[in-house]
C-alpha cells in the first residue's frame, strides 16, 4: 500500500517501559509509564525485516515516511506532512585535519525549520489517530513552532508556553501558525509545570519532551537516514546537541534496531553529547558516573535550545553514551559564537547555536585527543541559522562621493 491511502504496514508489537521494561498496548493514549519513565515504541523487527529491503527503500521518494515500516502510523490518512524531505549530509572540507572526514547533517532544511518536525510530525500524526484535541507543549522555541504548525494542520488546539527570553522570532512564529502562546517568566522546566498542574483540568494532552511516546520515532529517521547516506555504514562518532536529548536516545533506538536486523555493516558510532557550559546536567552526571542527572540551577546561554536543566530521559541519553563508549561535554558561550562565525565564513553554512555547540565541541575533543582527527565524524545542524540574531552590519556607502 502507498503511503497516501489505506492501511499502512506497521510492526508495532508493544510500548514498553524504558525503566522497567514492563509492558503497554498499542493503540492506546498513553503518557508516561507506572513507573514515570518514558515509553518506547516496540517492533517486531523479524517481521519489519521481511518486509522491506534496502534496495526497495532506495527507489521510494526521498521524505522521512519512505521508512513508514519503521514508524507506529497505521493508516496513511492520520499522516500529518508538511513536506519533511531527507535532509543533506556537507562534507565541510576546509575544517578537517589529519585524514578523517567532517560531515555536518543540515536539518534546518525540514518543514519551520528544524529538526523538530521530524518528533512532531509523528507525534501529531499520532495525537490525530488516537482521537487527541487538545495538546499543551514547553518549549525553548522550535518545538514549540513545529507543534503550531503540524497542530494547525491535523485541526488539533495547540497550547504553548516559551520561557520569558525565548527568541522573538520563534514566539512570533508559533502565534503565527495557529497556537495560543504564553510567555513565563521560568525555564522550560517551569513551563512544563504548568502544564502538568493543568493539563487534568484543561483536557490537555501533554506533549512535553519524552511524556508521549511517538516524538522519538520520528526523530529516530536522523539515524535512520544518516545510515542510508553513508551506504549502511555508520561514522565513528556523532557529536549532537542535547537538551531533551530526544534525537540523541531515538538515534540509539534505531542504530540497535539496524543491528538486530542485520542491516548495518561496521561499528556503532560513538555518541556525544553537547551541552553548554551554562547548562550542563549531562556533562556533570556523566562524568560522576551517576544513572540520573540532577537539576541544573541558574542555567544560562546563548543556545537556548540545549538550556534544559532537567531532562526526563537523563537515564537514557547516560546510558546511550556508555553504550556507545561516548561523552557528554561543554562548550561556552564565547566557543559557540567563535564556532558560529568560522563555520559561516570557512564552509557557507549559517548554523543555528546549538549546531554550532557540536563544531565548538568537535574542535575542543581534538585537541583533547578524545576523538581522532582520523575519525569520520558527523555534527548535527539542529535547525537553520536565519532564526537567530546575528552580528548587526554598521559600513554604509554614501553613493553621492567616491565609492573607492
Amino acid at each position: 500500500m502507498d503511503n497516501t491511502t489505506g492501511t499502512r504496514p506497521t510492526f508495532v508489537s508493544h510500548l514498553e517501559c524504558s525503566l522497567q521494561g514492563d509492558h503497554y498496548p498499542a493503540d492506546q493514549v498513553h503518557g508516561l509509564s507506572k513507573a514515570g519513565k518514558p515509553l518506547l515504541v516496540r517492533y517486531d523487527l523479524k517481521a519489519l525485516s521481511k518486509s522491506i529491503s534496502k534496495e526497495v527503500l532506495a527507489k521510494r521518494p526521498t521524505d522521512l515516511w519512505r521508512y513508514r515500516e519503521f514508524l507506529p502510523v497505521r493508516r496513511a490518512e492520520h499522516i500529518v506532512s508538511l513536506g519533511e524531505i531527507t535532509t543533506p549530509l556537507i562534507r565541510a572540507h576546509k575544517l578537517e585535519t589529519g585524514g578523517g572526514t567532517l560531515l555536518i547533517k543540515d536539518e534546518g532544511r525540514l518543514p519551520t525549520g528544524s529538526f523538530k518536525a521530524r518528533g512532531i510530525c509523528v507525534a501529531v500524526s499520532m495525537a490525530k489517530a488516537l482521537g487527541i484535541t487538545r495538546i499543551a507543549m514547553p518549549t525553548n522555541g522550535n518545538a514549540g513552532a513545529a507543534l503550531a504548525a503540524y497542530a494547525s494542520r491535523a485541526e488539533i488546539e495547540s497550547t504553548i508556553f516559551c520561557p520569558d527570553d525565548t527568541p522573538e522570532i520563534n514566539v512570533r512564529e508559533i502565534a503565527a501558525q495557529g497556537a495560543k502562546v504564553w510567555r513565563v517568566n521560568g525555564l522550560i522546566n517551569d513551563c512544563g509545570k504548568i502544564i502538568a498542574e493543568n493539563k487534568d483540568a484543561q483536557n490537555w494532552y501533554d506533549f512535553s519532551t519524552l511524556k508521549e511516546p511517538y516524538r522519538i520515532e520520528g526523530k529516530k529517521t536522523m539515524g535512520l537516514e544518516l545510515a542510508e547516506q553513508l551506504g549502511w555504514r555508520l561514522p565513528s562518532v556523532i557529536f549532537y546537541p542535547t537538551g531533551g536529548g530526544t534525537g540523541l536516545i531515538g538515534m540509539w533506538k534505531v542504530f540497535k534496531e539496524l543491528e538486530t536486523m542485520g542491516w548495518i555493516a561496521g561499528p556503532l558510532p560513538r555518541m556525544v553529547a553537547v551541552q553548554a557550559s551554562g547548562c550542563a546536567p549531562i556533562v556533570r552526571a556523566f562524568e560522576a558516573g551517576a544513572e540520573y542527572a540532577e537539576l541544573w540551577k541558574n542555567a544560562h546561554t546563548v543556545a537556548a535550545g540545549i538550556r534544559v536543566p532537567v531532562a526526563i530521559g537523563d537515564f537514557l541519553i547516560l546510558r546511550a553514551l556508555r553504550e556507545s563508549n561516548g561523552f557528554a561535554t561543554a562548550v561556552d558561550d564565547e566557543s559557540i559564537e567563535a564556532a558560529l562565525m568560522e563555520m559561516a565564513t570557512r564552509e557557507g553554512l549559517l548554523l543555528c547555536p546549538e549546531g554550532a555547540a557540536t563544531y565548538a565541541a568537535y574542535q575542543q575533543e581534538l585537541a583533547a585527543g578524545r576523538i581522532s582527527a582520523d575519525d569520520t565524524t558527523v555534527l548535527f545542524n539542529c535547525a537553520t541559522g536565519l532564526k537567530y540574531s546575528l552580528p548587526a552590519v554598521t559600513r554604509r556607502l554614501d553613493r553621492e562621493n567616491p565609492i573607492f
